[in-house]
């Protein structure tokens, strides 16, 4: 396991598509991944190449008014989005707990506004607009992925 960083930009949203199903067949059981960027730059096509790989779905949708959808079960993909919340408080309420601490694999769109109460092992993801259908991410390993994990996801996004 390393701590690095790895940038990336796809050009469609297939592209970012099959960047999330690529990583999700590299996360372990009880994998948190932090997303965080503006609207629309990619988050949720981000998790449907998850739920694609993980859970055989075609589509997903932003878990805005639910907060969490599940998709698939042994491991479930959990998809929340903290987008309406006001901070960690709002969230503390929900039960954080279980969901950042099982064996599936949860996926937080805005995770920002629940900081201080992510686990230190995760995946941080930063989306960025970089012009046009251009996405910039910026995947910050912190201790959760395996070596030689860029290399697996630069082949995914490239081929």
């Amino acid at each position: 396991m390393t701590n690095a960083a790895w940038v990336v930009q796809t050009a469609s949203p297939g592209e970012t598509q099959r960047l999330g199903a690529a990583l999700a067949g590299l996360l372990p059981r009880g994998a948190l991944v932090a997303l965080r960027g503006d609207l629309a730059t990619g988050k949720t096509c981000l998790v449907a190449g998850m739920a694609k790989r993980l859970a055989e779905l075609d589509y997903v949708h932003s878990p805005t008014f639910t907060l969490v959808n599940q998709y698939g079960e042994d491991p479930a993909l959990l998809h929340v989005d903290l987008y309406r919340l006001g901070g960690p408080d709002e969230l503390a309420d929900l039960g954080y707990a279980e969901l950042f601490d099982s064996d599936n694999i949860c996926v937080v769109e805005w995770a920002e506004r629940a900081e201080s109460l992510l686990p230190e092992r995760r995946l941080d993801i930063f989306l960025e607009h970089a012009g046009h259908d251009l996405r910039r991410l910026t995947l910050q390993n912190r201790a959760l992925l395996p070596r030689g994990w860029q290399e697996q996801l630069e082949s995914a996004v490239l081929r």
